[in-house]
């Protein structure tokens, strides 16, 4: 099935949600609506998209809009394409995705700000025993060339690996960016959903179930469980040091030729206040400029996922226009406000490699572990990343012993 059909199809599918009957309504709804004792002045702004962002940025963000009295937000989660099309189209103001723009003549009528920073999760049933995957072994079954789950030291059971129907819908696009170098690559994925709220809802009653949703959606979920990737966890603190390697920016997208553009714009500046950024926090994902740093990182870390899942040291094929985080937040929407915030965290970030640079080059290029010592603050005291100090000391886990003595550099 074509890009375009399957677009047709959410398109489809998400109106007959809208108009379904009243009785429908009280079982399956995807249109949620903010409410609030509070009148608003402004506008009333349409937000539409995937349901990872509207659950890990969007849902709590139009409800505190709302309530500073700047409008109201109506939500219609569904999935990417959906947004993507109602934005372009005009019948829907914001679209929220988890993968920049594909480079489609679609897409680059649109403009992608990253917001915020998640991190891709392999997802299973509680039950399944297996408690890592490696990058080549998540390659592996993607490409239907590991089936069972014996064979990543599980239980004598197929691997029943489920996905989202839209080959560009933006966890899916996103992983096969990383995995494959191109996000419309073909898996071998026979249970197939239309977003990935229903394909979780399907893995919680799966034992033998294996899918791909994101850290916000299904942190505290008691129904699902992340399986690590080379033995990192998917945490907060870990995407935030790079050193989970299948991290990701969150997407709000607009049109520059809409009438309500001065109104975007205003809620993505909203999204830079201090009670935003901690509204973000709450629902596990990183602000964006919290983890400016990952920018610079990214080109590296995309090397490194590509070689280590391909077995090569080949580097993955060049991206799409628009698709590298770097070139995304370079081409971001700036009001005058933005531009500031983000130029003086990039000025911290360079002052941060300065001084990173400094500690190492000097005297004491090891570290002797002391009581009470961790990895990540060993890192944060030295002005190192976690996952370099990993590398440079052959760790394979964040554990440390008394009296061991650690690398500072690769020297």
């Amino acid at each position: 099935m074509s890009v375009r059909a399957v677009r047709l199809l959410s398109a489809l599918l998400l109106g007959a949600c809208l108009v379904a009957p009243a009785a429908a309504k009280t079982t399956h709804r995807p249109v949620h609506k903010t409410t609030s004792s509070k009148s608003s002045k402004g506008p009333t702004l349409v937000w539409r998209g995937d349901v990872t962002t509207a659950h890990g940025v969007v849902t709590e963000m139009a409800k505190l809009w709302e309530k500073e009295g700047h409008g109201r937000v109506e939500l219609q989660p569904f999935n990417t394409a959906s947004g993507l099309d109602a934005v372009a189209g005009g019948t829907a103001d914001i679209a929220g995705s988890a993968r920049p723009s594909d480079g489609s003549p679609e897409d680059s009528r649109l403009i992608f700000t990253p917001v915020a920073w998640d991190g891709l999760v392999m997802i299973t049933n509680p039950a399944n025993p297996v408690r890592s995957l490696s990058l080549r072994q998540l390659h592996e079954i993607y490409f239907g060339k590991i089936t069972n789950w014996s064979q990543v030291g599980g239980r004598d059971a197929p691997i029943d690996l489920y996905a989202v129907i839209s080959p560009n819908d933006g966890v899916e696009y996103s992983l096969r960016s990383l995995l494959y170098g191109r996000g419309d690559q073909q898996i071998s994925a026979p249970r197939l959903y239309l977003n990935t709220k229903a394909l979780q809802e399907g893995i919680a009653l799966n034992p033998n179930g294996l899918g791909l949703s994101t850290l916000s959606n299904v942190v505290g979920n008691p129904k699902l469980r992340t399986i690590p990737i080379n033995g990192v966890a998917p945490t907060v603190a870990n995407i935030a040091d790079g050193s989970y390697p299948l991290y990701i920016p969150l997407y709000l997208v607009t049109n520059p030729h809409s009438p309500k553009t001065a109104q975007t714009q205003a809620f993505l500046d909203f999204l830079q206040t201090d009670k935003a950024k901690a509204v973000l926090r709450d629902h596990d994902v990183l602000p964006y400029q919290d983890g400016i740093g990952l920018v610079s990182m990214d080109q590296a870390r995309r090397n490194k996922v590509y070689a280590e899942s391909t077995a090569s040291s080949a580097k993955p094929p060049l991206a799409a226009p628009g698709a590298s985080y770097a070139a995304a937040a370079a081409i971001a929407p700036t009001s005058e406000r933005t531009l500031a915030a983000r130029s003086a965290l990039e000025q911290r970030h360079a002052e941060t490699v300065a001084a990173k640079a400094t500690t190492t080059s000097g005297a004491g290029k090891t570290y002797t572990v002391v009581k009470g010592d961790t990895l990540s603050g060993i890192a944060q005291k030295k002005g190192v990343n976690v996952a370099e100090l990993r590398s440079w000391n052959h760790l394979k886990n964040d554990n440390i012993r008394l009296g061991q003595v650690l690398q500072l550099s690769s020297d």
